[in-house]
């Protein structure tokens, strides 16, 4: 789970940053402020990268992914990108897990049929 979940935050990553630029350069939003959120929100999908295992990763996730979509606000596009970002997140832990669970499974089986 925590490599699929990785690689969804490091696209936020991206994405963010992308965003960030589209922002700069609307009529309303200073410099400055848009940097500022944008660089917490980047900073939050790296640091995340490392917490998923963690009790409260996930749910920081969740909160990155809604706070994702309601930056449309700010950059319509990002209505769009946030809900495609929440689909990959969802599917990152749901499969992630699964995988998880079919990794255990097989390494259990291969310790049980070690040559004696």
């Amino acid at each position: 789970m925590r490599t699929l979940c990785a690689s969804t935050l490091i696209g936020e990553f991206f994405v963010i940053g992308f965003a960030g630029l589209v922002a700069m350069k609307m009529d309303d939003a200073s410099m400055g402020a848009v940097w500022t959120v944008c660089g917490i929100g980047m900073a939050l999908s790296v640091l995340l990268c490392g917490m998923i295992t963690r009790p409260g990763g996930i749910q920081l996730g969740w909160a990155l992914q809604v706070a994702l979509v309601l930056s449309g606000f700010v950059v319509p596009v990002m209505f769009v990108l946030g809900l495609a970002f929440g689909a990959l997140w969802w599917a990152s832990i749901h499969y992630g897990r699964k995988i998880d669970e079919a990794k255990a499974r097989w390494a259990a089986q291969e310790a049980g049929e070690a040559p004696a």
